[in-house]
């Protein structure tokens, strides 16, 4: 059952590759003709649309591709990973600390793990200002916690928003809302490595992302 199963995910997983990869024809085609269009606004317009859903089809594609190309797993200091994007961030004026804590290590993909805490970490100073992260050691898991400073997320929509492309911004604005893939990436990364992921509201306020991770 469970071989059958990853058969089905796989084949699934391909398709959606598949697909994306393919309407990347037809919208190069759709460039080409707006540039006769005598409108300038309309065209800009249906350039944005078009950047928009390349955006999307890009964001599908290396989704697939972390999703069925696991990386080579090597020993990783949790706390030195999350110092090292935060000081990335804060050069770009962004507000992040990682709590002073004891030093876990396990065996992980060390891309994947960066891209993981990445978007968590960019996702609370997106949508809380500010990113705080922890690392302790939890009977035989490594958890990672990262808390914001904003509205939180209505406990019926804390589940959804891993779901690939579900977005609680409904504008779909590259600014605002990104391509609706992110949590689902952090969520796929986090279960590859056995572990989980999961978004609670904090009692004073702000949301806590926790990334549980065997050792």
């Amino acid at each position: 059952m469970q071989q059958r199963l990853r058969r089905y995910v796989e084949d699934r997983t391909a398709m959606v590759g598949a697909i994306a990869h393919d309407l990347r024809t037809p919208l190069t085609r759709l460039r080409f003709r707006i540039e006769t269009l005598p409108d300038d606004e309309q065209k800009a317009k249906i350039a944005a649309d078009i950047d928009q859903m390349e955006e999307m089809i890009s964001a599908a594609l290396t989704f697939v591709r972390d999703t069925t190309r696991p990386g080579e797993r090597t020993p990783l200091e949790l706390s030195s990973l999350l110092e090292s994007l935060c000081d990335e961030m804060a050069e770009t004026g962004a507000t992040t600390e990682v709590e002073f804590g004891e030093k876990v290590v396990l065996d992980g993909d060390p891309m994947a793990l960066r891209r993981l805490f990445s978007n968590l970490l960019e996702n609370a100073v997106k949508f809380g200002g500010r990113a705080r992260a922890r690392v302790f050691r939890e009977a035989a898991h490594a958890v990672v916690e990262i808390d914001d400073d904003g509205p939180g997320i209505p406990t019926a929509e804390q589940e959804r928003v891993f779901e690939p492309f579900y977005r609680r911004e409904p504008s779909r604005s590259r600014q605002t809302g990104g391509s609706g893939l992110g949590l689902a990436v952090v969520r796929s990364i986090a279960r590859g490595h056995g572990g989980d992921v999961a978004l609670r509201n904090r009692p004073g306020g702000g949301l806590t992302a926790r990334v549980s991770l065997p050792i």
